[in-house]
């Protein structure tokens, strides 16, 4: 069994984290990044061998019923994570000081924050959100780029931002859009249409050979 992990697209990435493995319920993690000038592969081996993570779905859905947590491993560029679900595993006594709940602490990666919630349903819901950080330069940027662009050309730009259209992403660039076309009012300038902003996510293949992962 060959077991897939890298990602070769920032959106292969975010779509395998949160589809795939946070909403089946892998939200302990610890993450990190590669160091500079290391065998990143040679690191990718130790890290997957020393927590079992090479199982096929016969393996990992036996432990599950045994009461044995499972374990994920997935890395983007330099950028890599470890995801377990709930039950009994070595690495919740060997990575204690340094795990995390992504219920309470979001994965923060190339400009997403990446959480799992309660929604209005009761139910527990994927969150991928632009970073606030990032939002916040975003938001400047479009507001003063409106001011000094025609509609076409603001159009273009939220056509082409990279982020993926999931629903709270999209939610914030509605509200970016707002703030830029209130400032193009005061400016006297045409509004910029909603219909710039894309709402229909790409499904990709998160392993399939692409453009490599530059990952910040």
């Amino acid at each position: 069994m060959v077991y897939r992990y890298i990602a070769t697209s920032v959106a292969g990435f975010v779509q395998q984290l949160a589809v795939a493995y946070i909403n089946h319920g892998y939200v302990f993690y610890v993450a990190g990044h590669i160091p500079p000038g290391s065998d990143a592969e040679t690191i990718d081996r130790k890290l997957m061998a020393k927590y079992g993570v090479a199982m096929s779905r016969w393996q990992r859905a036996r432990r599950k019923l045994l009461g044995q947590a499972n374990v994920h491993y997935l890395r983007c560029g330099s950028f890599w994570v470890l995801l377990a679900n709930h039950g009994e595993h070595p690495i919740f006594q060997e990575e204690k000081t340094v795990l995390r709940d992504v219920r309470r602490e979001p994965i923060a990666f190339s400009g997403y924050s990446i959480s799992y919630r309660l929604g209005t349903d009761a139910k527990w819901h994927v969150s991928v959100r632009i970073h606030a950080n990032e939002e916040r330069w975003l938001k400047v940027f479009m507001i003063q780029f409106g001011r000094l662009s025609t509609v076409e050309e603001v159009e273009r730009e939220f056509a082409q931002l990279r982020f993926e259209p999931y629903a709270p992403v999209v939610r914030q660039l509605y509200g970016i859009l707002r703030a830029t076309n209130k400032a193009r009012k005061v400016a006297g300038l045409p509004p910029v249409d909603w219909k710039c902003i894309r709402t229909r996510r790409r499904v990709v293949r998160p392993f399939e050979p692409v453009d490599f992962c530059r990952a910040a």
